[in-house]
């Protein structure tokens, strides 16, 4: 048995064609049929259904579920002898929040790919109470979200602290209101917010509660930067990261209305697998990332 054989049962797997399994592997049909045979005989056994579309018997699933295992393990192994070389190199997959990639993400990865062009990245869009279960699952590398929850299987570092304010359009009536407004003006104002399964609506409606406000909900959108748009229209007020509309804030199309009972500081942190092989790349990439000073994520520039 090699390498080969097993990467060979399962492209055939994935493709149900000894033939397609043939040009992704580059090697031609009597090749892969040859291949697939001698795993058959050195176990005495059938692994794939021949009829078409080809499948794999039982025993064949079983087969697969270890050789993709082994193959997992030989993958590991190239990495950890790349890591002898001392060059971060590698491929991490990172996911995020869209206010956050938006916010944060251009200055540290552009500073990655200055000082380190052999790590390459991949960012995906989530919400923040996604991001622990993609990590644990393994479907990210690293996570950057609101830490939210204690999880055993992983861990966190704080980079910065966030808060979530009602902002609204300098032509709304709550900006020529004096004395400030109380938390009261939310009972009848409407409102566009964040959709239930993001960390910010999980806040807001656990001050609704505490203060008995059934809210005037007009819209409810995944992403603060649609929010923005909305209020910028004049549509609604919003609660929604203090450091996702820095850049409004200086161009004046927003404006933020100080309520007492918001000032709730929400970290903001890194989130990773405990007990995972960090190839260089994560190692760097984590160490550079915690390291960082918090001014490097809520700069207003």
């Amino acid at each position: 048995m090699n390498i080969s054989q097993l990467e060979t049962l399962v492209t055939i797997s994935k493709t149900m064609s000894f033939r397609k399994a043939g040009e992704l592997l580059n090697l031609t049909q009597p090749a892969v049929s040859a291949q697939i045979k001698s795993l058959e005989d050195e176990f005495n056994t059938v692994l794939v259904d021949r009829n078409q579309p080809v499948t794999l018997t039982d025993r064949g699933e079983v087969f697969l579920e270890h050789s993709k295992r082994m193959l997992s393990i030989v993958e590991e192994l190239k990495q950890r002898l790349s890591d002898l070389s001392q060059i971060p190199q590698g491929h991490i997959v990172l996911g995020t929040t869209t206010s956050i990639a938006i916010q944060i993400l251009p200055r540290i990865l552009f500073y990655f790919q200055d000082q380190f062009p052999l790590i390459k990245t991949t960012i995906q869009s989530m919400a923040s109470s996604q991001i622990y279960n993609s990590v644990e699952n393994g479907q990210i590398d690293v996570g950057i979200g609101y830490l939210i929850e204690r999880n055993p299987n992983l861990m966190n570092s704080v980079l910065y602290y966030d808060t979530f304010e009602l902002v609204v359009s300098p032509r709304h009536p709550l900006c020529t209101q004096n004395p400030v407004p109380s938390i009261e003006a939310l009972r009848d104002l409407p409102l566009i917010l964040l959709t239930q399964d993001t960390v910010g609506r999980k806040f807001v409606d656990e001050i609704f509660k505490k203060h008995k406000i059934t809210p005037n909900v007009v819209m409810e959108l995944s992403s603060s930067e649609e929010i923005k748009r909305m209020v910028e229209m004049n549509l609604g007020a919003a609660i929604i990261s203090k450091l996702s509309v820095g850049r409004e804030l200086r161009l004046g199309t927003l404006k933020i209305i100080p309520l007492f009972e918001l000032e709730v500081t929400h970290p903001v942190g890194v989130i990773y697998k405990s007990g995972r092989y960090l190839n260089s790349a994560m190692q760097q990439f984590l160490s550079d990332l915690k390291g960082m000073p918090e001014t490097q994520f809520i700069s207003s520039e």
